[in-house]
């Protein structure tokens, strides 16, 4: 089993500048500048309840609109878990959790069996969470899912103020990922067909 689960990822576009480093067996710290503070709020909860260390910059055009950074992060961050497990040996493999927050309560399961997919029905009442674009953590488990390679469902059972949907959301990420990559001694590759 590795023992150094660490990955960092710089990714450069015309519209957005990101560098982003991701410890797996982290304690929870983390140092986000995304540009944009909703996010930073939501990757907060992600790394404090894997735990893992995250820091992130972003520079992008949020003169323009959120959504370059947001996807692009979703990209990185995917990119970094990749990385950062290798060839998966070891792994748990699969994580869930049932988060409520206040009257929200939202399902998170996943697989990092290698196939990007997205399974997402979080219906939310508002278009915006201050200035934030709702429809941006779509883009951002999209990205996420397609580049780490997750099988991710994400199901509002209910609620309905957005920014505890959307947070209980984030938090369950966290902590269902944590589950997934966590070592087991007694593990190999966690398939039958001997990879992921």
């Amino acid at each position: 089993m590795s023992t150094d689960r660490v990955a960092e990822i710089t990714r450069k576009t015309r519209e957005t500048d990101i560098r982003l480093r991701l410890d797996l067996d982290g304690v929870g710290t983390w140092q986000i500048d995304s540009g944009v503070p909703f996010l930073d709020h939501m990757l907060s909860h992600v790394a404090a309840h894997g735990p893992f260390d995250l820091a992130l910059s972003c520079k992008g055009d949020t003169q323009v609109d959120d959504h370059h950074s947001v996807e692009d992060i979703g990209i990185a961050l995917g990119l970094a878990l990749a990385d950062a497990l290798g060839d998966k040996r070891g792994i748990v493999r699969y994580g869930q959790q049932y988060l409520p927050m206040d009257e929200a309560l939202v399902l998170v399961a996943l697989d990092l069996s290698g196939r990007g997919y997205l399974s997402y029905d979080v219906p939310l009442r508002t278009s915006r969470v201050g200035s934030f674009d709702t429809e941006l953590v779509l883009e951002f488990l999209r990205a996420l899912a397609h580049n780490a390679g997750i099988t991710l469902h994400v199901a509002l059972v209910h609620g309905h103020n957005s920014h505890h949907i959307i947070e209980a959301l984030f938090k369950g990420l966290g902590r269902a990922l944590g589950q997934a990559v966590a070592l087991d001694p007694r593990r190999g590759i966690p398939s039958t067909k001997g990879v992921l």
